[in-house]
């Protein structure tokens, strides 16, 4: 089994690590300590040592993983692969103003901090949602429960 990381520009593959290898790794990972690597030291920041944890944590329950800096301007094609959409839906969430974005010449560019702030907002109102339906359907004795 293989876990591939795209880099937007291609995929790179990399064996897949024994899970108790990755699960022994992620309980070391606390801030202040120090990984080495041949003469490079780093000392884990509380930030970095979350991120790494937060990284081998999905990688443990199998999940797909991309790192992209927030600061990326991505293409509608790779911000449609990243919230799992169709390039045309994509567009017009762009065209109804529902995510941000800019135009370089013909072409539409979508920041990924924009994506994650949609997407945040996406889980945020159908979480919301979901409460309501479920305080409703209380309210007429249909029997559901938070």
């Amino acid at each position: 089994m293989w876990y591939a990381a795209n880099t937007m520009s291609g995929v790179l593959f990399a064996t897949r690590t024994p899970h108790e290898d990755l699960r022994r790794f992620r309980e070391r990972l606390t801030p202040g300590k120090v990984l080495h690597l041949e003469e490079v030291s780093l000392v884990l920041t509380p930030e970095l040592a979350q991120l790494l944890q937060d990284l081998l944590g999905a990688l443990l329950r199998n999940e797909p993983v991309r790192v992209v800096p927030l600061e990326a301007e991505l293409t509608t094609s790779q911000a449609a692969e990243l919230l799992g959409v169709s390039r045309p839906y994509l567009v017009r969430l762009l065209e109804e103003g529902e995510i941000p974005y800019r135009k370089v010449g013909t072409h539409r560019r979508v920041l990924a901090k924009d994506l994650l702030a949609y997407l945040e907002a996406s889980k945020k109102k159908g979480q919301d949602l979901l409460n309501e339906l479920t305080r409703e359907g209380q309210e007429l004795g249909l029997g559901y429960t938070e």
